[in-house]
């Protein structure tokens, strides 16, 4: 076993597997905290979104209820179960470099939790999504109401978070592919194929 190989294994991944065989073991990852994570951002942005100037009220409320579920998730990734951490799943700018065009050539591989790409992502979304809580509770204080620069902001981090949305899903859709997984179904049920 090479060094760079037995790395590689340490921090959690492992060759591919074919996902065909007839008796295929699975392994918990995904905790229940991050799978309600998860799909309540993806339904609380989706409101949000689509509230944004037609339904005032409702639409601050959610920011709050987003915001709350930042902040817990930003707890978990300390206290959490193993892949929830962001020790198991943010990695240096280089290892996510490396990833990447491991991933370009389809020579990535496979890790049990994130992969150095998709950490990257969780982190770039918990941030880009907590500037736009900020922004959001910013405009409703007697400091920054009616303030124009923080309204822009506020939408062009909405718009940016959009961006990183659809690759993020673009990524999901490369890798389940690329090792064989229904990742979104992992995400339903916490359940990967084991390695």
């Amino acid at each position: 076993m090479t060094a760079s190989k037995s790395a590689v294994e340490a921090a959690g991944a492992m060759p591919a597997a074919p996902a065909s065989s007839p008796q295929v073991r699975t392994v918990r990852v995904w905790d229940l905290f991050v799978r309600l994570f998860h799909w309540s951002l993806v339904g609380l942005f989706a409101i949000a979104f689509m509230t944004g100037d037609e339904i005032e009220w409702l639409h601050i409320r959610v920011g709050y209820a987003i915001a709350a579920l930042i902040a817990l998730r930003i707890l978990w990734g300390f206290v959490g179960s193993r892949h929830a951490r962001f020790s198991d799943f943010v990695h240096s700018p280089g290892d996510t470099a490396t990833y990447l065009r491991q991933a370009a050539q389809r020579k990535a591989p496979r890790y049990l939790g994130h992969n150095p790409a998709g950490g990257a992502m969780v982190v770039a979304l918990l941030v880009m999504i907590g500037g736009i809580a900020a922004t959001g509770f910013a405009m409703t204080t007697d400091a920054f109401w009616g303030s124009q620069w923080v309204e822009d902001l506020h939408e062009g981090l909405v718009y940016a978070t959009l961006g990183l949305i659809i690759l993020h899903v673009m990524g999901v859709i490369f890798s389940g592919l690329e090792h064989g997984e229904n990742l979104v179904k992992a995400m339903i049920t916490g359940r990967k194929r084991a390695p």
